[in-house]
């Protein structure tokens, strides 16, 4: 039986109670699919790979097709969808609100938040704005109700202010705010991944391994890890096996299909609709 939306968020929420569970982050449907047959049990949505795959840059597509694109991966899978929701689409905090009810409305299990603006010369909203932010995301959340998770990310490390206490702070307060789980993409080492662990506890801490790591999943989750995000990293190993094979091919040589995944188990994938 295909779980109602309700089951699918009560199932995502449980996920985040105890242990640790790999969030493997899709970007369209066949790699929604491929990840559901690999035995994962929630997925994420990847604003960089979705970007990517319709020749776009990141946080540069309208909210329209991210929703579009939200409701394909929630039908293309029976698992729990968490929406990289980048900066909720508004500046003020009404506009997140209403933004927020309306990606609820494509069946997602949990969306996240960002605090970046985008804007080098300021890269981080102000905190007092962006805990505004958070709180409008929360009570949208409640008044939908309340069983999908909101996630609060702190931009700090991949927006150019690799400022760990600042990035503790505002963690804090969004987890005041009312986010279920807390998020700053960036950090790498053993010890802000604790920092961050202990700051916010009993909360649950994503952390996102989005390239070649020291760590395993079984370090993280000694480390009080909740959850571990890709990002882009699986559309990028995509991307970077294609990019080889076609820059080959413009050499005029075959070589690049060596490691190329087969038509037929590709077609027996996806016919028998996993």
């Amino acid at each position: 039986m295909v779980p109602t939306v309700a089951q699918k968020r009560a199932a995502f929420r449980a996920l985040h109670a105890s242990g640790c569970f790999v969030l493997p982050n899709a970007w369209d449907i066949g790699s929604t699919r491929y990840l559901q047959s690999l035995g994962f049990k929630a997925i994420a949505t990847t604003s960089s790979g979705f970007a990517w795959s319709v020749g776009h840059a990141d946080n540069t597509l309208a909210l329209e097709r991210v929703l579009e694109h939200l409701r394909n991966v929630v039908a293309a899978t029976t698992l729990p969808v968490n929406a990289d929701f980048e900066n909720g689409f508004a500046e003020d905090a009404a506009g997140v609100a209403r933004n927020v009810r309306l990606a609820l409305d494509t069946g997602v299990a949990g969306l996240s938040i960002e605090d970046s603006t985008r804007d080098p010369n300021a890269p981080l909203l102000p905190l007092p704005m962006a805990v505004e932010r958070m709180q409008a995301a929360r009570r949208a959340i409640d008044e939908a109700g309340g069983d999908a998770l909101l996630i609060g990310r702190a931009e700090n490390f991949i927006a150019g202010v690799p400022n760990l206490d600042d990035a503790i702070a505002r963690l804090r307060a969004y987890a005041e705010a009312g986010a279920d789980c807390l998020y700053a993409p960036g950090i790498k080492t053993r010890e802000q991944i604790a920092a961050v662990v202990a700051a916010v506890a009993p909360k649950p801490v994503n952390v996102l391994i989005g390239s070649t790591s020291e760590f395993t999943v079984d370090d993280l989750a000694a480390l009080g890890v909740r959850r571990v995000s890709v990002g882009g990293g699986l559309a990028r190993a995509a991307w970077g096996g294609f990019m080889r094979a076609a820059s080959a091919l413009a050499e005029g040589r075959f070589d690049g299909f060596a490691d190329g995944a087969s038509g037929a188990q590709l077609d027996s994938l996806f016919r028998d609709g996993v």
